[in-house]
C-alpha cells in the first residue's frame, strides 16, 4: 500500500487473508509435511528395529558361546577348538535359514533396498527380509566377519516399505519413504546421522535436491536421538580416541600421498571381495555348504588372530589408542582381509561398510609407521593418519567422497582433522576412479539393471524403435557443411558414412568448438580429421536389452544402427528416451496384468 494511498480501507482484506491463508496451511499440511512426519515415523521405527536387532545379536552370541560383549574378547575367552567351529556353526545356522526361506511362497517384491529405491516400485519382501536378517543374526552373532549394517539397513527399509504399502502410498513416495527408512538405518548404526542422509543421496539416489535430502535428513537425526535415548547416551556405534591434530602443513603432503595409496586399495580390496565370489561359487554343494566352508576359514583365523572376528569395532579402537605394535597389526591386517573375503565371498548377509573402515584404519596406521623414520618434522601421530585412512578407503570403495568426510567427522567430532580428510578422501575418489569407474555399490546395481531390464525387453528388438535417416555426413564434408548438420539435427553426435554409406565414426559437438572461432583452421578441416572411430553400434535385430547394455557404457543419448557386421551400412539409430519409454509401457502392462 502506497503512502500517498488516499483509500486506505480499501486494503483492509489483506491482514485477514494473510490469516486465513496460513490457517489453512496449518489445518491442510503440504505434500511436503506429510512427508516429514512419515519420515520421522520411519526414523523412530528403524531406530528400534536396530536396537532390538543388536540385542538379538547379544543374545545369540551368548548361546553359541557363553559369553556377551565384546566379539574378539569372547572368542579370546574361547578354546582352540571352540574359535574353529563356532564361525562354522553360526555359518551353518546362516544357511539353514536362507534355505527354510528359499521355500516361501516368492513374490514379486525384492529384498534389495537399493534394487527398490532406484529399479523397482519401492516394495521390500517383508518375509524374505525377516528371513535374511535372520541368517545375517546368526553370522554376525558367530563372529563372521561382517558389518552389522546390512541388517539394520534392509530392517529399518522393510518398515518403511511396508508402512508405504499399507496406506496405498504412490511409487514416488513409496520409493522416497524407502530411501528415509535406509538413511536411518545408517544413522543408527553409526551415530552419524548426516552420514546416513548423505550415504543414500549420494550413492543411491545420486541427487542433493531439498525434495528428498530433507526428509532423509530428518529421518537420520529421529533415528540418532532415539537410538542415544534408549542406550542411555551410548551411541550403537563410537569410536572414542584420543587427540589427533594436524601438526603441521607439511603433513599435508603424507595425507596426500595416503590418500594416493587408498585409491589405489580400495579397487584391490573389491577385487579380492569379487574374486573371492566367485571362487565360493564354483564350490559344489547346495548353499549351506559354502557359508559353513566361509565360518571354517574365519575360524581357522581366529585360532590365531581372535581379532579378525566381528566388524572390527572393538580392533579399531585399539588401533586408534595405539595398543598394537606395527608387525602384530600387518599380521592382524592381512588375516582380517582374508577373513571378510571368506565371509563375503561365502555368500554371508551382512554389510562391508564397518570392514571397508577396519582395514582403512589399518592401512593408515601403518602408512604413519612407515613414513615415520623418513618424516623430519615433528612426530606423527599414527591416530590421526588411522582416522584419514578409514575415510579414504571409504571414499574409494563407495565413490561417495563426501559422505566418507562427514561420517569420518561425525565419528572423531574432530574439526582439526577436517583438512587432511578432505584431502585424502577426494585424492583416493579420484585414484580409484581411474582404476575401477564402477563402486562397489554400482556394479551391483548395474548387474541387476542389466538383468531386470534384458529380461523384461528380450522380447522387442531395435527395428522396433529405430529411427531412419539419422543426421550424418560424408567423410569428406567440410566444416561449414559440418556446423549446419549440428545446427539442423540439435544433436550432440554426427554419424560420418562412406562413399558406400557405411558407419565409420561420429563427431561430437564438444571437438568443433575449438574451430568456431578460427575461421581460418576451419577452412581446412573434413569431418575425417574430427572423426571418433570407437563408438559402438548396434545392428536392427538385436535385443533392446543388449542395446540398454551398449547406453550403459558409454555416455550417449543415441545409437547407430547398422544393418549388419560385414558390411556396416548405416541405416538409422535409436534413443535412450525412446527405451526407456518402451520399458514404462512394458512395466504398465505387467502392473495391469498383475
Amino acid at each position: 500500500m502506497s503512502p500517498t494511498d488516499p483509500h486506505p480501507h480499501r486494503n483492509w482484506h489483506l491482514p485477514i487473508l494473510r490469516l486465513w491463508v496460513w490457517f489453512t496451511d496449518l489445518v491442510q499440511p503440504s505434500e511436503m509435511q506429510i512427508t516429514l512426519v512419515w519420515a520421522g515415523l520411519i526414523g523412530f521405527l528403524g531406530a528400534l528395529a536396530s536396537v532390538g536387532f543388536r540385542d538379538l545379536i547379544q543374545v545369540v552370541h551368548r548361546l553359541l558361546t557363553g559369553h556377551t560383549g565384546s566379539l574378539v574378547a569372547s572368542f579370546y575367552g574361547l578354546s582352540p577348538w571352540q574359535r574353529l567351529l563356532i564361525p562354522a556353526v553360526g555359518g551353518g545356522l546362516a544357511g539353514i535359514a536362507l534355505f527354510f526361506g528359499k521355500h516361501l511362497r516368492p513374490g514379486k517384491s525384492t529384498t534389495d533396498y537399493m534394487e527398490a529405491i532406484v529399479l523397482g516400485d519401492g516394495r521390500i519382501s517383508f518375509r524374505m527380509s525377516l528371513v535374511k536378517s535372520a541368517s545375517a543374526l546368526f553370522s554376525i552373532a558367530s563372529g563372521a566377519s561382517i558389518g552389522r549394517e546390512g541388517p539394520l539397513v534392509q530392517l529399518s527399509a522393510m518398515i518403511a516399505s511396508l508402512i508405504g504399502r499399507l496406506r496405498k502410498m504412490p511409487t514416488v513416495r513409496l520409493r522416497l519413504l524407502v530411501a528415509c527408512g535406509a538413511a536411518a538405518g545408517i544413522a543408527s548404526a553409526y551415530n552419524a546421522p548426516i552420514g546416513g542422509a548423505l550415504f543414500v543421496s549420494e550413492i543411491i539416489l545420486r541427487s542433493l535436491a531439498m525434495e528428498s535430502f530433507g526428509p532423509l535428513v530428518f529421518s537420520s537425526v529421529v533415528a540418532t536421538l532415539t537410538v542415544r535415548q534408549l542406550l542411555a547416551a551410548s551411541p550403537l556405534y563410537e569410536i572414542t580416541i584420543p587427540a589427533v591434530a594436524l601438526n603441521s602443513n607439511w603433513e599435508m603432503g603424507l595425507y596426500l600421498l595416503l590418500g594416493v595409496i587408498a585409491g589405489g586399495m580400495g579397487p584391490l580390496f573389491l577385487w579380492l571381495l569379487r574374486s573371492s565370489e566367485k571362487l565360493f561359487r564354483k564350490l559344489p554343494g547346495p548353499g549351506i555348504l559354502r557359508l559353513i566352508a566361509g565360518g571354517l576359514i574365519v575360524g581357522m583365523l581366529a585360532v590365531v588372530k581372535p581379532e579378525v572376528c566381528g566388524n572390527g569395532y572393538s580392533v579399531v579402537n585399539q588401533v586408534l589408542n595405539g595398543q598394537f605394535l606395527w608387525y602384530t597389526l600387518l599380521i592382524i591386517f592381512v588375516m582380517k582381509l582374508a577373513a571378510t573375503a571368506a565371509t563375503f565371498g561365502s555368500g554371508a548377509v551382512g554389510g562391508v561398510f564397518t570392514p571397508t573402515l577396519f582395514v582403512g584404519a589399518c592401512m593408515g596406521y601403518l602408512f604413519s609407521q612407515a613414513a615415520a623414520p623418513l618424516w623430519r618434522g615433528s612426530a606423527l601421530v599414527p591416530a590421526a593418519f588411522a582416522v584419514v585412512g578409514m575415510g579414504a578407503l571409504l571414499s574409494a570403495t563407495t565413490h561417495a567422497p563426501l559422505m566418507a568426510i562427514l561420517v569420518l567427522f561425525e565419528m572423531t567430532l574432530d574439526y582439526q582433522m577436517t583438512l587432511p580428510l578432505m584431502v585424502a578422501c577426494v585424492v583416493a575418489h579420484y585414484v580409484s576412479r581411474s582404476i575401477q569407474p564402477q563402486s562397489i555399490y554400482a556394479e551391483s546395481l548395474k548387474r541387476k539393471q542389466e538383468g531386470i531390464f534384458e529380461g523384461r525387453l528380450s522380447a522387442m528388438r531395435v527395428s522396433d524403435l529405430m529411427k531412419t535417416s539419422p543426421p550424418s555426413v560424408p567423410e569428406s564434408a567440410p566444416f561449414l557443411e559440418i556446423a549446419a548438420s549440428f545446427v539442423a539435427s540439435r544433436f550432440v553426435n554426427l554419424y560420418v558414412t562412406d562413399d558406400e554409406g557405411a558407419f565409420k565414426g561420429v563427431i561430437s559437438l564438444h571437438d568443433i568448438k575449438g574451430y568456431l572461432t578460427n575461421k581460418e583452421l576451419a577452412n581446412l578441416v573434413i569431418a575425417r580429421d574430427l572423426l571418433r572411430t570407437t563408438f559402438p553400434t548396434i545392428t536392427p535385430d538385436a535385443p533392446l536389452g543388449q542395446a540398454l547394455t551398449a547406453f550403459l557404457k558409454i555416455e550417449t543419448d543415441r545409437l547407430p544402427v547398422v544393418e549388419n557386421r560385414e558390411n556396416c551400412r548405416l541405416v538409422g539409430s535409436v534413443s535412450k528416451r525412446d527405451l526407456l519409454l518402451a520399458l514404462a509401457e512394458q512395466n504398465k502392462a505387467d502392473a495391469a496384468a498383475a
